[in-house]
């Protein structure tokens, strides 16, 4: 149980064009990898999709109301070998700074609550075996081993 003093407000919205600098400066920060294409084209896919979603954590604090501390991003994905209509968590990212204070977990619900508007009933996402941070916050969101298996070949 975090104190209430480590915990503090937070406006969830959807991202908007103007947070993508944002999001790419946190994501290389969290991640260690810059992948700004990566996040241009989730970008353009927001505009395109219904069903995806890029939702940040804005600070409430009125010397930085433009300061995004946490991102999450996600869709709603159907009928890949079988599997009905289901959300997908792709990235989240909370700024070192800022966790543990719960902003994690209200992207998590944000997102969970926007793919259940979105027909899925169930939330999945996919993290490396040794990413110890991602999936102890993962697991304590309620998250384990789902019905399907990864399979990899090297193409080197």
């Amino acid at each position: 149980m975090y104190s209430e003093d480590r915990k503090f407000d937070i406006k969830l919205r959807p991202a908007e064009v103007d947070d993508l600098q944002k999001i790419i400066d946190l994501d290389t920060l969290v991640s260690g990898i810059e992948k700004k294409t990566y996040w241009e084209d989730r970008f353009d896919r927001l505009k395109s999709a219904d069903s995806s979603h890029l939702i940040v954590a804005g600070s409430l604090d009125p010397k930085s109301p433009d300061e995004i501390l946490g991102f999450i991003v996600g869709e709603v994905r159907a009928w890949e070998f079988g599997s009905r209509p289901c959300g997908w968590i792709f990235a989240i990212g909370v700024s070192p700074d800022y966790r543990v204070r719960g902003i994690g977990e209200k992207l998590f619900d944000a997102i969970c609550e926007s793919c259940k508007k979105d027909g899925a009933n169930s939330i999945r996402t996919m993290i490396a075996r040794r990413d110890q941070l991602n999936m102890s916050f993962f697991r304590a969101q309620g998250m384990m081993g789902g019905p399907f298996i990864e399979l990899e070949k090297s193409l080197r």
